[in-house]
């Protein structure tokens, strides 16, 4: 059974980043299963710190996008918005060039607070970055 609560596809995903962050550091939606979202985001020009690695705030934007989004699938949007009020990260491998690939999934989807897990895989599947977030749910005024 799916947790989600509006049915975007992820061309309506691809539509809603045109001209946000997202798009500029090229992440992809890949897949919406029925309780995870899988992206990638390209190693490049855009997402590399200075000393040729991803950048960790690259990583970190990844995992805020696939949190967002998430929360937002997983909620009536016609009752109820959603906004961050905490995101962490461990750094755990660098990566140099190609993809990365990221799936986010529900830890807790309660009433007025969500906590969701992001992993961060290299293109060998091995964990790059974890990270978790927290969205408070609130009414929409």
């Amino acid at each position: 059974m799916s947790i989600w609560k509006c049915n975007d596809t992820i061309e309506d995903l691809k539509e809603k980043s045109k001209n946000t962050l997202v798009e500029n550091i090229g992440i992809e939606y890949l897949e919406i299963s029925e309780n995870y979202i899988k992206a990638r985001m390209p190693v490049d020009e855009r997402t590399r710190q200075p000393y040729g690695i991803l950048h960790g705030g690259a990583s970190l934007a990844f995992a805020e996008t696939l949190g967002s989004v998430a929360a937002r699938l997983s909620i009536d949007n016609e009752q109820k918005r959603c906004v961050g009020i905490e995101i962490n990260a461990n750094h755990l491998r660098s990566v140099h060039e190609g993809f990365v690939y990221g799936t986010v999934k529900p830890i807790n989807i309660g009433r007025t607070l969500h906590v969701w897990e992001i992993t961060i895989n290299d293109e060998e599947n091995r964990l790059v970055c974890i990270s978790r977030m927290t969205l408070s749910i609130l009414d929409k005024k």
